[in-house]
C-alpha cells in the first residue's frame, strides 16, 4: 500500500493545480473590422476590473451565509482525582446563547454589504461601457486623422511637383520650390504622428478587454458616423437623475453598510450567556450518575465594546460626508460635461457649415490661381495650411463632443 500511495502523492504535488491565468484568452477579438457592439461585448466578457466586481458580489453572498449561522456547541469532559476509587468524571455540553440581537445585526450588515457590491458592480459596468464607447470613437477619430494626414501629404506632394515644374520653366523662384519641400516634410511628419496616435488609440480600446496587443484592423465607422453629433437632454433634466447615478448609489449603499455596522457593534455590548448541561459520576461511594446544570454570564465591567462602537459611528459619519462629497462632485462634473457638449456641438456646426467650406474654396482658388500664374506659392501654402488646420480642429471638436457625451453617460449610468 505504501508503495502505491507515495508515488501518487508525489505526482499530485508535482502536477498541482493549473494556473488560472493559463485558461484566459489573451487575444479574444477576431481580426478585421470591429463594431461598437462587438467591442462592448468583448469588454463585458473579458475586462478584469468587471470580473473582479462580479467576484466581489459572489463573495458578499458568502458573508450572508456566514452571518446566518449560530455558534457551535462545546463538549467538555472533566476528571477529578486520578485514583480509580475516588475519581469523579463530569461530561457536559456548553451551549452559547447570543443576546442583544447579534445574529440579526450580522445578517443586516452582510445584506448591506451585498447591496454595496451590487451597486459597485453597476458602477463598474457603467464606467466600462462609457470607456469602451469613448475609446471606440477615439479610434474612429484617429482613423479619420490618418486619412486626413494622408490626403494632406498628397496635396503637399502635388504642390511640390507643380512648384518644381514651374521652377524648371523659369516662372517662379527656386525659393518657392524649397518652401514646397518644407511643407511636404511637415505633412509627412503630421502623417507619422497620426499613425502613432492611431496605434495608441487601438491599444487603449483593446486593453479594455484585456488584450494589450490589438488584433482588429480598424473600428467599423466613418466620418459620417462622427458627424452625427451626440445629443443629450437639458442640464436640468440630467441633474434630476443624479440620485440614481451609479457612483451616488454606491456611496449611499456604503453609508447604509456603515450604519448597519453600528448595530453590529452595539449588539456586542450585551454579553452572551453559556448554558451547560451534563452528567457527573463519582466512583467513591458508588453514587452513580446525577445531572449537572450550569450557566455562565460574563460581567461587562471593562470590555463593553466601546472602542469598536465609537469607531463604527465615526466610520458612518465619514461615509455620510463622502456621500455628500460624491453628490457635489457628480453635480459639478455633469455641469462641466453638459457645457462642454453644448460648446462642442456649436463649434462643430460652425466649422462644418462655414469654416470648412470657406477654407476648401480658398485652397481651390489659390491652387488654380497659382497654376495660372496669378498667385505665389506662398499663398497656396497658407491656404493649404488653413484647410488642414480647420479639418484637424473639426475632428478635435467632434472628439470633444463625444467625450462629453460619454462623460454624461458614465455619470448617469446610461
Amino acid at each position: 500500500m505504501r508503495r502505491l500511495v507515495l508515488p501518487l502523492a508525489m505526482a499530485a504535488a508535482w502536477l498541482g493545480p493549473m494556473p488560472i491565468a493559463a485558461a484566459q484568452d489573451a487575444a479574444p477579438e477576431p481580426p478585421g473590422a470591429i463594431s461598437l457592439d462587438a467591442a462592448l461585448a468583448l469588454a463585458s466578457a473579458h475586462n478584469p476590473t468587471l470580473s473582479a466586481a462580479r467576484h466581489a458580489l459572489d463573495a458578499a453572498e458568502g458573508g450572508i451565509t456566514q452571518a446566518r449561522v449560530i455558534p457551535n456547541p462545546e463538549v467538555a469532559v472533566l476528571v477529578e482525582d486520578t485514583r480509580q476509587a475516588t475519581r469523579t468524571t463530569t461530561a457536559q455540553m456548553n451551549l452559547p446563547v447570543e443576546l442583544g440581537g447579534k445574529r440579526a445585526a450580522r445578517i443586516g450588515a452582510a445584506q448591506r454589504g451585498r447591496e454595496l457590491a451590487q451597486a459597485q458592480l453597476g458602477a463598474t459596468e457603467s464606467d466600462l461601457r462609457a470607456s469602451v464607447i469613448g475609446a471606440f470613437f477615439n479610434v474612429l477619430v484617429a482613423q479619420e486623422r490618418v486619412r486626413l494626414a494622408a490626403a494632406s501629404a498628397g496635396i503637399a506632394a502635388r504642390g511640390a511637383s507643380v512648384a518644381a515644374r514651374r521652377v524648371a520653366a523659369g516662372k517662379i523662384s527656386p525659393v518657392e520650390e524649397t518652401k514646397a519641400g518644407v511643407e511636404l516634410a511637415n505633412a509627412e511628419l503630421e502623417r507619422a504622428e497620426a499613425d502613432a496616435a492611431l496605434v495608441a488609440a487601438r491599444q487603449a480600446l483593446s486593453t479594455l478587454w484585456g488584450n494589450p496587443s490589438p488584433r482588429f484592423a480598424e473600428a467599423d465607422g466613418s466620418l459620417d458616423t462622427l458627424s452625427a453629433l451626440p445629443v443629450r437632454p437639458d442640464a436640468a433634466l440630467l441633474r434630476d437623475g443624479l440620485d440614481a447615478a451609479p457612483a451616488a448609489v454606491a456611496s449611499q449603499r456604503e453609508l447604509a453598510r456603515r450604519q448597519a455596522e453600528i448595530n453590529v457593534q452595539r449588539s456586542r455590548q450585551y454579553p452572551d450567556v453559556t448554558l451547560s448541561v451534563g452528567a457527573k459520576r463519582e466512583n467513591a461511594g458508588d453514587r452513580g450518575y446525577y445531572p449537572v446544570l450550569g450557566v455562565a454570564i460574563p460581567l461587562p465591567l471593562f470590555d463593553r465594546n466601546q472602542g469598536n462602537l465609537y469607531t463604527a459611528i465615526r466610520q458612518a459619519d465619514k461615509a455620510a460626508d463622502e456621500y455628500r462629497a460624491t453628490r457635489l462632485r457628480l453635480d459639478h462634473d455633469l455641469q462641466q460635461a453638459t457645457s462642454q457638449l453644448a460648446v462642442s456641438r456649436s463649434s462643430a456646426q460652425a466649422l462644418r457649415d462655414t469654416v470648412l467650406p470657406a477654407a476648401q474654396h480658398a485652397y481651390q482658388a489659390a491652387t488654380q490661381g497659382f497654376e495660372a500664374g496669378k498667385f505665389s506659392y506662398l499663398e497656396v501654402l497658407d491656404a493649404q495650411r488653413t484647410l488642414f488646420q480647420a479639418r484637424i480642429r473639426y475632428l478635435g471638436v467632434i472628439a470633444s463632443a463625444w467625450q462629453a457625451a460619454t462623460t454624461i453617460d458614465r455619470i448617469l449610468g446610461r
